[in-house]
């Protein structure tokens, strides 16, 4: 049975699986490949715990500034199979709208309900919060996100932004935004 619930710092490992997992195949042919390649589940699980101890303490999550997020995962008997991370807007002028920062589903359950059982998890803790407005950035070209967001509602509003891809520079990104 799929439960989607907060993450605890036991997560960060199961987290990590997922995030190094779906980069290697959703960003084929997007990313350099020599990044997927060094992509590691020991290192995003000392990340994860790190990122999970801050936002479970209320403290920033990363670098963009001051605003924690949250983030929960989905359980599928026992085994981390997808993850969101959202909060408050991250970026200049979006204070109090809702962001998801991240949201990502194993491949191996692709198609099978876990991603929109996130989104719709995460647009309601974000309705929650009073946000109005949510939004996102996706990967230019990422046609399979792309196509699962739009099928929930979420549109491309002509935000952009350029090699702002921590880990990974040179990224272009794609803003889609909703009514919350």
């Amino acid at each position: 049975m799929l439960v989607i619930r907060d993450a605890t710092v036991g997560d960060a490992r199961g987290v990590a699986v997922v995030h190094v997992d779906s980069w290697r195949s959703a960003y084929v042919g997007l990313i350099d490949q020599d990044v997927l390649d060094r992509q590691s589940v020991d290192a995003r699980t000392a990340m994860w715990t790190t990122w999970i101890e801050r936002s479970l303490a209320g403290e920033s999550t990363d670098a963009y500034g001051p605003v924690p997020h949250r983030l929960v995962v989905a359980d599928l008997d026992g085994r981390i199979v997808g993850w969101a991370s959202f909060g408050g807007g991250r970026d200049a002028g979006s204070d109090d709208q809702g962001e998801i920062a991240g949201l990502y589903a194993h491949p191996d359950v692709w198609s099978h309900g876990v991603g929109r059982a996130l989104i719709h998890h995460v647009e309601d803790a974000l309705r929650g919060e009073g946000r109005r407005q949510g939004y996102l950035w996706v990967l230019d070209g990422n046609e399979r996100a792309i196509g699962f967001y739009r099928a929930q509602g979420w549109t491309i509003d002509g935000g952009e932004k350029f090699g702002e891809g921590g880990s990974v520079d040179g990224l272009h990104e794609l803003r889609m935004s909703r009514s919350l």
